[in-house]
């Protein structure tokens, strides 16, 4: 039996990954430039964010509260949205299409 069979890792989540989602759709919906927003590149910005934030995984409901709470640090709250920003201009400046 493999490792992964054995246990039950569907409850591992990353809250970081909504949290991403939802500044990407803030400042997407803000954005006063042009920008490919295919699902390609807008899948990759959240990509690249996920991968300078850092993550909050849980494995219960109660962890969810602690990933609301990290919201409220300002230094957390802050580097996620700074690297949603970065991540949006990283993509636009190199999309991976033509």
């Amino acid at each position: 039996m493999a490792f992964a069979d054995e246990y039950d890792f569907d409850v591992l989540k990353n809250e970081s990954e909504k949290l991403v989602i939802e500044e990407l759709e803030q400042q997407l919906g803000a954005y006063k430039g042009t920008i490919c927003r295919c699902s390609e590149c807008v899948v990759d910005m959240a990509a690249v964010a996920l991968n300078t934030v850092r993550p909050l995984y849980r494995v219960s409901l109660l962890g969810a509260q602690y990933a609301a709470q990290a919201m409220n640090e300002t230094s957390y709250a802050k580097s996620l949205r700074d690297a949603v920003s970065q991540a949006i201009e990283r993509v636009r400046k190199n999309p991976a299409h033509d």
